[in-house]
């Protein structure tokens, strides 16, 4: 595209605010010239009718004057003297937000180590209970029929199978106390079930 060097100014003759373009017309001249809504500053300002304006004039692609590069000489002034009026304020913001971030940093961090406190409490109450109910168990607990005492006058006597037993006492202190028993077929720590040790507990 091709572009002019110089800048005029004129005014905005036309606009149309919903399909965001109009037409400006340079001052001592007649020509309507195209204009973009993207070629005006970002500044949140619609573009008005009849309001003065400084731009520059390119070709487009089929040759066509288009209006470039727009200004606002007023609305230039207008921010400036704005934005000085503004800057006392301007600078004491970012403190002020500053405090505020940190006020809610502070106060989150507070929440999260609460949290952190009450779950670490609650794991500790739960570890306390688990072990009292353990130790408890443990007292309750008959003692397991190989912890029980051997009788003084038993012995292995190379007996093995349940033919040679004489009851079901008998036959489960050989199994418990002596090496190369054969009277638990299955396994399940209760010798001799079909000849003495019958009943649900194998008792």
């Amino acid at each position: 595209m091709n572009a002019t060097s110089s800048r005029f100014n004129g005014q905005l003759k036309k606009w149309n605010a919903d399909r965001g373009f109009g037409f400006v017309v340079a001052e001592h001249g007649d020509q309507e010239i195209f204009v973009h809504v993207s070629a005006f500053a970002r500044d949140g300002r619609v573009p008005t009718a009849g309001e003065a304006l400084s731009f520059e004039i390119e070709l487009d692609k089929d040759g066509r004057k288009r209006a470039v590069r727009v200004r606002r000489p007023g609305a230039e002034r207008h921010t400036a003297t704005h934005r000085d009026r503004q800057m006392p304020h301007s600078r004491r913001s970012p403190s002020s937000g500053s405090d505020g971030s940190a006020w809610v940093t502070r106060f989150i961090g507070l929440l999260i180590a609460a949290g952190l406190g009450w779950y670490a409490y609650a794991q500790y109450g739960d570890r306390v209970a688990a072990a009292q109910s353990s130790h408890q168990e443990l007292i309750v607990a008959p003692a397991p029929e190989a912890a029980r005492p051997v009788p003084s006058a038993f012995q292995c006597d190379g007996r093995q199978h349940c033919s040679e037993m004489t009851s079901c006492r008998e036959a489960k202190l050989f199994l418990n106390n002596c090496p190369g028993m054969k009277m638990d077929g299955d396994g399940d720590g209760i010798p001799c079930e079909q000849q003495w040790c019958t009943g649900p507990l194998g008792g």
